[in-house]
């Protein structure tokens, strides 16, 4: 009996074999889940490819965060194949290219909404999806980058971020009375096609392994994966609203 035996979830963001939702999706599987994939865009194309890659057959559906006719659909054809869903991880973020780097005020509303819109505001849209068909209750896992200070080069993305962890407390409190938890995992830094969208991310990694007291690895995400199956399952039931670090430690050490 694993973790997640029996259980059905859904796992959005798998773009290469190296993504963190990858590394969920593989050890959700391994621990007994059955999981269906979405991707959107140009981008589903990799997410179909790489779910080749997973120990067992995943089918990809389409679901793209700012198109509102695919949260029915993806919802219909994830209801084809389960009565129900269990568990949702969000690995969705994006932000323009001006967002990023080392001018904070050269983005516009118009570039900032697009930041705030994927990469936060997306939550509740994927609850707006999913939660008719957790009916047994269930558990929401985003993924989130500590953002209690300013990093450089992260700008606007992390904006975004304390967005998401604003709505992650109010779906707590939405969501709490049909039984289902909504929790974020606050990852460190690790080598995926996200963190080299980042300019400046070398500098989170030269800092991270000297910095976290028990040292940080930006080449392997399973630390990550095992926290957010385990926030997947039953075995933190009263727990929701939260924001677990995974980042060895770093977030907790002063400069």
């Amino acid at each position: 009996m694993g973790l997640l035996t029996g259980k059905n979830i859904v796992v959005t963001g798998v773009l290469t074999d190296a993504s963190l939702a990858f590394g969920v999706a593989k050890l959700a599987q391994q621990e007994g889940a059955n999981v269906v994939l979405t991707g959107a865009g140009r981008a589903l194309s990799l997410t179909e490819r790489v779910a080749r890659k997973l120990p067992a057959p995943a089918p990809v559906f389409e679901l793209d965060v700012t198109v509102p006719e695919h949260l029915e659909s993806v919802r219909n054809s994830v209801s084809e194949i389960w009565d129900h869903v269990d568990g949702v991880l969000h690995a969705i973020g994006f932000a323009p290219a001006v967002c990023l780097g080392d001018d904070f005020m050269a983005a516009t509303w118009n570039d900032v909404s697009v930041a705030m819109n994927i990469s936060a505001y997306s939550l509740k849209t994927l609850a707006d999806a999913f939660v008719p068909l957790m009916t047994r209750g269930g558990s929401f896992v985003g993924l989130d980058f500590d953002n209690t200070v300013a990093w450089p080069a992260y700008n606007w993305m992390g904006v975004a971020k304390s967005a998401l962890e604003s709505v992650n407390r109010y779906l707590a409190k939405e969501l709490g009375p049909k039984g289902i938890r909504s929790n974020l995992v606050a990852a460190g830094p690790v080598k995926t096609m996200a963190a080299k969208s980042i300019p400046g991310f070398k500098k989170f990694e030269d800092i991270w392994d000297e910095r976290a007291p028990l040292g940080w690895d930006v080449f392997d995400s399973s630390a990550v994966a095992k926290a957010v199956v385990a926030l997947l399952s039953d075995w933190f039931p009263a727990t929701t609203g939260e924001i677990i670090h995974v980042d060895g430690g770093f977030h907790a050490i002063g400069a």
